[in-house]
């Protein structure tokens, strides 16, 4: 595996009355981050009924810029003002230490 350097830390706050519609979304998008040959990991998580994280890791800023610019993020930004309660906050961040096993 490549080493993983770069991050993302995404927090997505529903509204109450499309939660589970928005944990559809999440739990079908990893498809689309397996499709992705240059995001070897990404996680969807839900913290409550309405907050969710999606935490991503990548060998470079390019890939991680590539994965910003992607199907995932233009589907969640296409249904974002009907699903969520406020915008994503997404925050690039550096990765200091990893361990990914299956």
């Amino acid at each position: 595996m490549t080493a993983l350097t770069h991050s993302f830390v995404v927090k997505i706050v529903a509204k109450p009355e499309r939660a589970e519609e928005v944990a559809k979304f999440l739990a079908g998008a990893v498809e689309l981050a397996r499709a992705e040959t240059f995001t070897p990991v990404w996680f969807a998580m839900r913290a409550d009924t309405t907050t969710f994280y999606v935490v991503d890791a990548f060998g470079n800023a390019a890939d991680r810029q590539k994965h910003l610019e992607g199907r995932i993020a233009a589907a969640l930004m296409a249904n974002a003002e009907a699903l969520l309660a406020a915008p994503p906050t997404i925050e690039p961040v550096d990765v200091l230490a990893a361990k990914v096993q299956a």
